[in-house]
């Protein structure tokens, strides 16, 4: 390994930190746009008028260029690095790179549509989208720390009950809500 590793992985990990931010919040913004169709004029247009703006400069100024410079970032690491490709627990980290771009992908999609008007998901199919980006992310921290020693069976039980216990939780804040819309 050369002598500046530590600072491009650094660099590697700031990024990848600023990406999920953006994934975290871009789906948020998305389902307050959504609940925004539901006030009376002029709220309405003066709320889509606003989150509109806010999507567009966190998916342009944060998102988009973190998401470049993260991969941009774990390239050069794995060219200086190329053993770590050899190893069972990236292939599998890659993979879930790999959900995570097309997640960041559909995103996109998503908010080239919000942009145009074209506003076709319920809030609560968005609050269930958001958890992706938490899912991918555990999955992701847990196979690079324990490298390894990673239990698979054990991994993969853990997701799917973070996924569960995430699927719940959203459905308690549904009712919750529900109860008193105005919170």
């Amino acid at each position: 390994m050369t002598e500046y590793y530590n600072y491009i992985k650094a660099l590697h990990l700031i990024f990848v930190i600023t990406w999920f931010a953006g994934l975290f919040y871009i789906p948020r913004l998305f389902v307050y746009h959504i609940e925004a169709q539901l006030k009376p004029s002029p709220e309405k247009e003066i709320l889509s008028k606003q989150l509109k703006l806010m999507t567009k400069r966190l998916w342009y100024i944060i998102t988009l260029p973190s998401a470049i410079l993260a991969t941009l970032f774990a390239v050069w690491l794995l060219i200086l690095a190329p053993y770590w490709l050899q190893q069972p627990w990236m292939h599998i980290k890659l993979g879930f790179v790999v959900l995570l771009i097309i997640y960041h992908i559909k995103n996109h999609l998503i908010f080239k549509k919000f942009q145009n008007d074209e506003i076709n998901y319920t809030s609560y199919y968005m609050r269930l989208w958001n958890e992706g980006a938490t899912l991918i992310l555990f999955a992701v921290v847990f196979l690079v720390i324990l490298k390894g020693t990673f239990n698979w069976i054990f991994g993969v039980v853990g997701i799917v009950v973070l996924g569960i216990l995430l699927m719940l939780g959203i459905k308690i804040y549904k009712r919750i809500r529900n109860k008193n819309p105005e919170g």
